[in-house]
């Protein structure tokens, strides 16, 4: 048993402390957010991710996990990993200077010889920065490597205990038997590199799952501008040897939240500062941001205008399993459409309260039959089970129109072979057969 600090506890560090305590560690989580500490002490998380209230809380009964303020505890761990989610802006901007000032502010809290693993999403160069200025307090005896999140909202716990491998950076070479034995519960290969390579294989994974995104999105645009469909496109791209079955391509929504965006806009950066002539990365958030405007087009060519048109966007989150709306981008098409003059009611099963931005300018629908009777169209903006299992046959005659915009196709069988339905995903759509 390894005795773990977690100094950082909004998802990243919630999920980390929990699955490490899950895996028979001691574990005492840090934050210096004492609302956060008091609801996580009382087993409520943060954020909404699934398990993870009950994770939380059999960690806390079996006395292998507590929550404090005090960064005095930092100093019991033999690790301490850093999991602060790095704030980024609506420009895909990251503060990193949220992670790195409470990083070099623990220092010197820490046990002699602590191993500092940072987990939080900041570019290259950050943990090496770290050690030195580690070196210029005094504290050489510490030790530094790079152990990059793996998560996804919605299946984070799932994701952090089974992992098909974990990336670890190391300054020294003599900490890898103490990281094989903190993780050998995961029964995972250990990738082990160095601390520059894990934070630019973090970078790289991130650039090529937006890269894979923005292109399968490209395509799906030219589908449906000569009448292919990009589902069959896609079953002959993954059909194809040296693609695979698992590649991340298939038509949809643009990418959104920080996290992919967050790494194009590091990597492009070292590009500009290097003076490296980078084309295909900085073309990549420019091609994703072109396909934010999918729906609100569709709308307009289905509809004629959206001004005046009574719109429901059904999911607001920014994924089904979580209650996050930021950087959602369901959240940005409904600011679109009360920006163009669209009448927009918005239903989604996690939401009980709409963000103070959107005030008096859209209704939030109590349910699913609520939001979607009397409308002209409604967007299947996030895939919620709620939405696939619903009875569409019935819900679909209450509308005004029968417009049914889904970027991801969740509810394609349920509604495209109804008569008198428009019916548009990615890449595909049915026509207009009003």
């Amino acid at each position: 048993m390894t005795k773990v600090a977690v100094f950082g506890l909004w998802h990243l560090g919630s999920v980390t402390s929990a699955c490490m305590a899950a895996m028979g560690h001691d574990v005492v989580g840090v934050d210096p957010n004492a609302g956060t500490i008091t609801d996580l002490a009382n087993g409520t998380p943060p954020i909404s991710e699934p398990g993870l209230p009950e994770l939380v809380g059999e960690g806390i009964a079996a006395g292998r996990l507590r929550f404090s303020t005090d960064p005095a505890v930092l100093g019991e761990a033999d690790i301490v990993w850093v999991t602060f989610d790095t704030p980024v802006d609506e420009n895909d901007v990251a503060d990193v200077g949220f992670v790195t000032n409470h990083a070099r502010a623990a220092l010197p809290h820490l046990a002699r010889g602590a191993l500092v693993l940072v987990a939080s999403q900041v570019p290259v160069g950050t943990t090496r920065a770290l050690a030195g200025h580690a070196r210029e307090i005094g504290r050489a005896d510490l030790s530094f490597g790079c152990a990059p999140e793996n998560l996804r909202l919605g299946s984070a716990i799932n994701v952090f205990m089974r992992p098909d491998r974990v990336v670890v950076g190391l300054e020294r070479e003599a900490d890898r038997a103490q990281v094989e034995a903190l993780l050998v519960p995961l029964a995972a290969p250990i990738e082990f590199m160095s601390i520059e390579s894990a934070e630019v294989t973090k970078h790289a994974i991130n650039a090529f799952l937006a890269t894979s995104v923005a292109y399968a999105n490209e395509i799906a645009a030219i589908c449906e501008a000569t009448g292919a469909d990009a589902r069959e496109v896609t079953r002959g791209l993954k059909s194809e040897a040296r693609i695979g079955p698992r590649a991340y391509v298939a038509p949809g929504s643009a990418f959104a939240g920080g996290t992919l965006a967050r790494d194009i806009a590091f990597l492009s950066q070292i590009g500009e500062r290097s003076g490296i002539d980078l084309r295909l990365l900085p073309s990549v958030a420019t091609s994703n941001q072109a396909h934010k405007s999918w729906a609100l087009r569709n709308l307009r060519q289905l509809l004629g205008s959206v001004e005046g048109r009574r719109i429901a966007v059904l999911g607001l989150t920014y994924k089904p399993g979580t209650d996050t709306l930021r950087r959602s981008s369901a959240v940005e098409l409904t600011r679109e459409l009360i920006g163009a003059g669209a009448d927009v009611v918005a239903y989604d099963p996690a939401v009980k309260a709409l963000p103070a931005e959107f005030g008096l300018h859209i209704d939030l629908a109590t349910s699913l039959v609520q939001a979607v009777s009397g409308t002209d169209a409604v967007v299947i903006a996030t895939a919620w089970p709620d939405f696939l299992h619903a009875d569409w046959t019935a819900l679909l005659p209450t509308m005004r129109r029968q417009v049914v915009l889904d970027p991801h196709g969740a509810v394609m069988n349920l509604v495209e072979r109804v008569v008198g339905v428009s019916y548009v995903r990615v890449g595909y759509r049915s026509g207009d057969r009003n």
